[in-house]
């Protein structure tokens, strides 16, 4: 049985629209700091061309790796975590719950690239507004972070720190609504 993370085909093409909304918004910190490197960008552009039926699940998931890898090439925490956001968007194809993976360490890319200390807030706000009425059912769908331990919303790295809050946040505004 899969996990309750990893939605139907068709909402996670939904989700990695926004997901990849969401990583383009902090693309420039990781642009930035390694001009050359093209791995999130291709990761975005991969994310947008799955949510529109280009791409299969497949190829998708032996793929959705490389973005991470530009994690490690920089040496700026805001630009690594905008190329966490970026593997996550790709990662969408593989799991839903990704979606909230790519949104969490856009807020933790914003914070950490701003002098102002509400820049996660605002970060988080930006990405709330351009969820879809569909694509808010489609993360209503999800587990709340720590319910379920088979997937990104597990025990693991979404669930501690600034990337927990922020999931948490947008949990309880998708559920409030």
């Amino acid at each position: 049985m899969p996990s309750p993370q990893t939605l139907s085909a068709a909402d996670r093409r939904l989700l990695a629209g926004w997901a990849a909304d969401c990583a383009e918004h902090v693309l420039p910190l990781f642009e930035a700091a390694a001009p050359d490197d093209e791995r999130m960008r291709d990761a975005i552009a991969r994310a947008r061309a799955f949510g529109r039926g280009e791409l299969d699940t497949a190829g998708e998931i032996r793929r959705r790796f490389l973005a991470g890898r530009a994690a490690g090439a920089v040496t700026s925490p805001a630009a690594a975590a905008a190329a966490r956001a970026g593997a996550q968007a790709a990662g969408v194809a593989h799991m839903g719950a990704h979606a909230l993976g790519a949104a969490a360490y856009a807020a933790k890319a914003a914070g950490l690239a701003a002098a102002e200390p509400d820049a996660v807030v605002h970060e988080v706000r930006w990405q709330l507004d351009r969820l879809t009425m569909p694509t808010r059912s489609a993360l209503r769908q999800l587990p709340r972070l720590g319910e379920d331990s088979a997937g990104p919303l597990g025990p693991g790295l979404l669930a501690t720190g600034v990337l927990a809050d922020v999931i948490r946040r947008i949990q309880a505004d998708i559920a409030a609504r």
